[in-house]
């Protein structure tokens, strides 16, 4: 998804500069500046009495480093220093707010925040900062030209006045419809590697709010009993047993069946009483399948004509490969896999004078509004939305269905919707009957040449759609084919001859949605395992290898030959590995994000593996932030290669069976050893961070350990003959 907007676009439906005596404000068709509107929110800037500059975060903070990039750009353009700009959430209002790769729709998600927000946020600071030298110039007699904003003092020559000072007549100005944006040479803020994140003293001190930390006067905590397979409902429930648990207020049957809302006074007693509660239920629409049934079916399917074509002809395909002169066959496996997220999921509505608000680490606040809008049935401007920090996300914050939103409302009208209502779902909860990433299945047939090129590509792929039936339905499915399920592969970057992608969905009610990375995190995997196996049947290095399929020309092959070559040279690729060890590479486009990682291991399958090293090469765009570029990358390849090694979502009659991570066990930080990542120098528009580092970072490992051990391709590792150390 893309979208083209021009400076002045960006002016007249975003830019803004807002203090006790400045507003830049959008009236209708034009901006206007409006120097009695001390109270009135504006989309990105305000500058207080005291010269004190906030910067209005559209984009949630999830850990992800967003509220550090936005007020980054901010800083920028009025020459301040990043700890001289502060954070503040957004409220929500799609008309001020709305990301522009999501239709207009308020919202944070698929590594857009900068993407979308580069521009909007550098023009609203550069429009504030000619607006407040324009003013200093009139009261100076000067021309503009001749004054200079830095570190909220304007200066001419020798003399100089704190900007503040400037704030109420420049708000008499009119906003200048082509603000100065400073050359990238001029950079002192943006790729600077040695600014602080704006989140760190809050974090570190504690006093950053998290929806859990949200506590109400008045305020009462709701848990759900859900059914315990995916697709039962609710027949009847006995709460006589938890009538004796102490703090216990009541429970109420949710109309459409999906379970049993019980009220406490605190966290404890909910949880407490909906243990204590008997439910019955009706299984004759649930899925009962165990975990071998499932990778059955999915396995059989793709053995088998696709329901969908998705990418090129399976005849013209067939032609070819019945033509080579070997063929490379292989089927995968990917299991369901949670979020898993530090904070479980929590938010909290409570009545206002015109209807409620909902105070959440919101992603989705347009989702938010609606659901609660239609529960609650009042118009959706009357649902106000307090946006915290929140624990981590990878998704799971934001459904089709605003599942835990609608949750909460119907917690909060059920009991009447006269005082605040906390909905509160453990991590037991989420892993045992939350939204997965699916589970999916692959089989490829690779054809090559007597030369060990590629003369055709077979890739037939199995599992249940996420986008298709639901509101993102017309942007994201396309003659049956659900864009998640064969992204990475249907647009893959490298130039392959008489490639075929078919797609069958799985019609199963277990709930999915996007997980870091959404249907990259499997479809990398598998492109870049059969790349390997190419390489390796050709007798090639698989670093040249690829970059005889990235040949093209085009824009795209050239930086990804730009971060391939980078991550070779950084791992020491042509070098000889120390005795005991071994290496694979990958590489991987998503979210307009160009990323190679060469992962480095020691020992074997047997005895136990050890990630020594992981070297990853990134090229996204202008790299407004360094310190956040590297965290992400990080991060991206930890939550990677913590799941392709030990996890899974497994059921038993339809019954999931993890519970927490003791069972479903995160990456530990003696998981690898080192992480080194290299950002490429660039001035390309800034593309995703969150999710890039996350699809290649499996499949490298996995190539490395088939160097001299087993070529697994059925996940998790660690269930298919490979133990860690």
């Amino acid at each position: 998804m893309g979208a083209q907007f021009s400076r002045r676009t960006f002016l007249k439906s975003t830019s803004a500069l807002m203090g006790a005596s400045l507003v830049l404000g959008f009236d209708g068709q034009e901006l206007r500046a409006d120097a009695n509107a001390a109270s009135a929110f504006t989309p990105f800037v305000r500058i207080d009495a005291d010269g004190r500059v906030t910067a209005i975060i559209k984009h949630f903070e999830c850990g992800q480093g967003t509220a550090t990039g936005l007020a980054t750009l901010i800083a920028e353009e009025l020459n301040l220093p990043l700890e001289s700009v502060d954070v503040e959430f957004a409220p929500a209002d799609a008309a001020q707010y709305g990301n522009s790769l999501f239709g207009g729709v308020q919202g944070t998600g698929g590594s857009t925040a900068m993407a979308n927000s580069y521009m909007q946020y550098r023009t609203a600071g550069a429009a504030a900062r000619d607006m407040l030298l324009e003013a200093a110039a009139e009261a100076w007699q000067v021309s503009a030209s001749e004054l200079m904003l830095s570190n909220g003092e304007i200066r001419s020559g020798d003399k100089s006045e704190p900007m503040h000072r400037f704030v109420v007549a420049a708000a008499a100005r009119a906003v200048p419809e082509q603000p100065v944006l400073k050359d990238p040479s001029e950079f002192a803020v943006i790729g600077n590697p040695n600014t602080n994140r704006r989140d760190n003293a809050p974090k570190i001190t504690g006093t950053a709010t998290y929806a859990m930390d949200v506590h109400l006067d008045n305020q009462i905590v709701a848990v759900v009993l859900r059914s315990p397979l995916f697709g039962g409902k609710l027949v009847t429930f006995d709460d006589s047993a938890a009538t004796e648990v102490s703090g216990y207020i009541r429970s109420a049957a949710i109309p459409t069946g999906a379970g049993v809302i019980v009220y406490g006074k605190n966290t404890w007693a909910a949880l407490t009483a909906r243990d204590a509660l008997t439910a019955e239920w009706d299984f004759s629409e649930a899925d009962t399948r165990s975990s071998a049934q499932i990778k059955n079916d999915l396995l059989t399917v793709v053995n088998s004509d696709a329901e969908f074509d998705a990418r090129g002809s399976a005849a013209e395909t067939e032609t070819a490969l019945e033509g080579a002169a070997q063929i490379i066959e292989k089927d995968f496996f990917f299991p369901y896999l949670a979020h898993a997220t530090m904070e479980p999921l929590t938010c909290t509505i409570a009545p206002t004078d015109t209807g409620v608000m909902l105070y959440d680490g919101c992603q989705m606040p347009s989702g938010a509004q609606a659901a609660l809008a239609a529960v609650l049935q009042i118009p959706p401007q009357n649902v106000e939305v307090k946006t915290v920090y929140a624990g981590g996300t990878f998704g799971r914050r934001s459904t089709q269905t605003a599942d835990y939103h609608v949750e909460a409302a119907l917690a909060f009208a059920l009991n009447g919707g006269q005082q605040p209502v906390k909905l509160v779902w453990s991590r037991e909860d989420d892993i045992k009957g939350g939204y997965y990433r699916p589970a999916f299945a692959h089989k490829v047939r690779v054809g090559l040449d007597d030369n060990g090129r590629i003369v055709g590509w077979d890739h037939r792929i199995a599992g249940k759609p996420i986008f298709k039936g639901g509101p993102w339905d017309a942007v994201m499915v396309s003659n049956g084919t659900d864009n998640s399920s064969v992204e990475g592969v249907r647009d893959t970057i490298y130039a392959l001859p008489n490639q075929y992608v078919g797609l069958t969905d799985d019609k199963s009610p277990i709930t999915v949605n996007w997980w870091r990375s959404v249907g990259h995190s499997h479809t990398a995997f598998v492109m870049e395992t059969m790349m390997d196996l190419a390489a390796s049947a050709a007798g090639q290095d698989p670093v040249d290898y690829r970059l005889t399929y990235l040949t093209g020309g085009a824009d795209d092959q050239g930086r990804m030959v730009g971060v391939l070559r980078l991550v070779a040279d950084k791992s020491g690729w042509t070098q000889p590995v120390a005795e005991g060890h071994s290496r694979g590479v990958a590489l991987h486009k998503s979210f307009g994000t160009y990323v190679a990682e060469v992962v480095e291991i020691s020992g074997n399958a047997n005895d136990g593996i050890t990630v020594e090293k992981v070297t990853c090469a990134v090229d996204c765009g202008v790299p407004v932030n360094p310190d956040v570029i590297t965290a992400q990358m990080e991060g991206g390849i930890g939550y990677g290669i913590g799941h392709v090694m030990r996890n899974e979502i497994t059921f038993s009659d339809g019954r999931v069976d993890q519970e927490n991570f003791p069972d479903y066990e995160p990456l530990r930080i003696s998981d690898i050893r080192v992480i080194e990542t290299h950002i490429v120098p660039s001035t390309a528009a800034p593309s995703g961070v969150g999710e890039p580092s996350t699809p290649p970072s499996g499949p490298a490992l996995a190539n490395a350990i088939a160097v001299k051990g087993p070529r697994v391709t059925h996940l998790p590792l660690g269930s298919n003959g490979v133990n860690f150390v």
